[in-house]
C-alpha cells in the first residue's frame, strides 16, 4: 500500500511547458534588422548584410527557445525559420523579376505598340509588336491542337487499357525521356523533318507548332494520367455493372470527372511552351511582316522578337524588348488564371 511519504516523493510532471512570448519572433526580427542596418552603416554591402541578419535571426531565436521551451521547442522554431527563409529565397527573385519587367515594359505599352508591326510603309511610321503577338497565338494554338488529342489519348491508353503491360511501360519511359529533352533538340527534329519533306530553307509557323508540340505532349500525358488515376474505380465498376461499354464509360463518366484537372494541365503546358525561343529560331524563323498563314513563310513570336531586339543592344530596341516581355508575361498570367478558374468550375462537387 502506498504511503503518504511515497506519494509526496513522486516526481511532478507538468502538463504545460513554458513558452516564449508571442512577440518573440518579432523581437528577434527587430534585432536582426538592426544588426543589418548597422552593417550597412559600417560599409558592408546590401547582400552580405541581409544574409548575416537572416542567419542571426535563425540562430538567436532557437537559442532563446532552447533555454525556455527545451530542445523540442527550439527544433520547431529552427525548422519554422528555415522554411520561411527558403520561401523568401524563392519569392524574392520572382517578385524582383516581375517588378523589373513591369517597371521597364509597362511604359512602352500603347495603342500604336500593340497595333503596328515592324514592316514600314513610310519612313516615319512607328513600329510595334502586333506581328509577334499574332505569331505567338497562331503557333501556340497550333501546338495545342496537335498536343491535346495525342496527349489525352495516350494517357487514356496508359490508365484504362495499358494496365502496366510492356507497351504501357515503354510509353511511360519515353514520356519521361521526352519531359527532359532540351527544347533545341525538339527544334532540330522539326527542322530535319520539314527539310526532308519540303526541301532546305523551309520555314513556317506550322513547323514551330510541331516543335512546341514535342514539348507539350509529355506534360499533357502526365497531367491527364494523374487526373484519370484519381477517378474512383467504383464509378467505372458501377457503369460496367449496368452494361455500359468501356469506351462509353470513359467518355461519359471518367473524362467528365477528371475534366477540370485535365484542362488545368493543358493550360499549364501551353503556358510552359509559349515562351520558347530556340526551336522557333530554327523552324519558324523571323519576319517584320504580319503573317497569318501558318503553312507558308516565316512567323515571328514574342520570345524571338525579344531575342532579336536584345541582340541589337540600343536603347529603342531594349525598350521594345521590355515591352514585348511585359505582354508575354501578361499572356502567361492570363493562361494560368484561366487554368485555375476552369479547374474550379469543372472540379468534382463535394458533399
Amino acid at each position: 500500500m502506498t504511503t503518504v511519504q511515497e506519494v509526496q516523493e513522486r516526481v511532478h510532471i507538468p502538463l504545460v511547458h513554458p513558452r516564449l512570448p508571442r512577440t518573440a519572433p518579432v523581437i528577434v526580427a527587430g534585432i536582426a534588422v538592426a544588426l543589418g542596418l548597422l552593417l550597412l552603416v559600417l560599409g558592408m554591402g546590401l547582400v552580405p548584410a541581409v544574409v548575416i541578419a537572416a542567419v542571426a535571426h535563425l540562430v538567436v531565436l532557437p537559442l532563446w527557445s532552447v533555454f525556455v521551451e527545451g530542445r523540442r521547442g527550439a527544433t520547431d522554431r529552427m525548422m519554422t525559420g528555415l522554411i520561411w527563409a527558403t520561401f523568401l529565397v524563392a519569392v524574392v527573385p520572382l517578385v524582383s523579376l516581375l517588378w523589373r519587367v513591369v517597371a521597364k515594359g509597362a511604359g512602352r505599352i500603347d495603342g500604336t505598340f500593340l497595333s503596328y508591326s515592324f514592316f514600314k510603309t513610310q519612313v516615319d511610321q512607328p513600329v510595334g509588336i502586333y506581328h509577334a503577338i499574332i505569331g505567338t497565338l497562331i503557333i501556340t494554338i497550333g501546338a495545342a491542337v496537335i498536343s491535346v488529342p495525342v496527349g489525352v489519348m495516350a494517357a487514356i491508353y496508359l490508365v484504362e487499357y495499358g494496365k502496366k503491360n510492356k507497351l504501357a511501360k515503354a510509353i511511360t519511359f519515353l514520356v519521361d525521356v521526352m519531359t527532359g529533352i532540351p527544347s533545341i533538340v525538339a527544334g532540330l527534329f522539326a527542322f530535319a523533318v520539314f527539310t526532308l519533306v519540303f526541301g532546305p530553307a523551309y520555314v513556317s509557323g506550322f513547323g514551330g507548332s510541331v516543335a512546341l508540340s514535342l514539348l507539350m505532349i509529355p506534360i499533357v500525358v502526365r497531367a491527364t494520367e494523374e487526373m484519370l488515376m484519381l477517378v474512383p474505380d467504383d464509378l467505372r465498376e458501377a457503369a460496367y455493372a449496368l452494361g455500359t461499354p468501356k469506351w462509353k464509360t470513359i467518355v461519359r463518366i471518367v473524362l467528365p470527372t477528371a475534366l477540370g484537372g485535365i484542362l488545368t494541365g493543358i493550360t499549364l503546358a501551353t503556358s510552359r511552351v509559349i515562351g520558347e525561343t530556340a526551336p522557333l529560331l530554327l523552324i519558324a524563323g523571323a519576319t517584320d511582316r504580319t503573317n497569318m498563314n501558318p503553312f507558308d513563310g516565316a512567323m515571328t513570336t514574342l520570345p524571338v522578337l525579344i531575342y532579336g531586339q536584345n541582340l541589337r543592344g540600343d536603347a529603342p530596341a531594349e525598350a521594345i524588348a521590355w515591352g514585348a516581355a511585359f505582354i508575354l508575361i501578361i499572356i502567361v498570367m492570363v493562361l494560368n488564371l484561366v487554368a485555375r478558374i476552369v479547374g474550379k468550375i469543372f472540379a468534382p462537387k463535394k458533399g
